[in-house]
């Protein structure tokens, strides 16, 4: 019982800010969505070294190596103008913890860096996984295909949706049997979902050129009119 006056107070609230907000005018509410689908223009792609050393300095240098491998080898496949940034670095101890208790052991350290590469050329995203893997990656993740420019696809989504939102409104003012007039307000939003892979390449990969396929990157948007009822 005490969920049903909860609910009812928060509906009470809900018709009241919405009396607020056109006092005296009856309108209609309607909500509209589309999608866009676009081809990708820009490639994402993480690739990382983790490494283990009984001393931290031992984990740091094998680590820096590895990675220096890592991005002589990308940088063979993309040119000197690269695009790549680091995107985390870090260095912790490992510690083994007795099972009856007590003080845990230090082991040892582990080392992780992590750089993402950035290009236009989405033809050369299985030469960058391999070229990773060859240089000393232990992981490559996070392929991911984008848009350099939202924009144009997110208006396009934006006008399909404003359209099927007024259709929906005029329906809803045909079942009801009333006329509609100026449209009152109009709310707007919009969602981004960009094809990634869930890649997960080890290193030592065979010579085998990874197949990948870049898909598409669907701009969503969604509308909400409010569509005053005249007499």
């Amino acid at each position: 019982m005490r969920k049903l006056f909860i609910l009812a107070g928060i509906l009470a609230i809900l018709g009241a800010a919405a009396h607020a907000q056109f006092p005296g005018r009856r309108y209609v509410r309607a909500n509209g969505e589309a999608a866009v689908s676009v081809k990708p223009d820009l490639l994402k792609l993480t690739a990382g070294v983790v490494t283990q050393g009984v001393t931290a300095q031992e984990a740091a240098d094998q680590n820096a190596t590895q990675v220096t491998s890592v991005l002589t080898k990308l940088r063979q496949v993309l040119g000197p103008n690269a695009d790549i940034k680091t995107t985390s670095y870090s260095l912790s101890p490992n510690y083994r913890y007795p099972q009856g208790g007590g003080q845990p052991v230090l082991t040892g350290y582990t080392a992780s860096n992590n750089v993402e590469i950035t290009t236009s050329d989405l033809s050369l995203a299985g030469r960058l996984i391999d070229a990773a893997v060859s240089g000393g990656a232990t992981n490559v993740q996070g392929l991911r295909f984008t848009l350099k420019d939202f924009e144009p696809p997110r208006a396009q989504a934006l006008r399909l949706a404003t359209i099927q939102a007024k259709n929906h409104a005029e329906a809803i003012a045909l079942g009801l049997g009333v006329k509609l007039g100026a449209v009152l307000s109009a709310q707007e939003g919009t969602a981004v979902r960009a094809t990634t892979l869930d890649v997960r390449a080890e290193a030592g990969g065979g010579s085998v050129p990874t197949p990948v396929e870049t898909g598409m990157v669907e701009v969503q948007a969604t509308v909400v009119l409010d569509v005053e009822i005249v007499p």
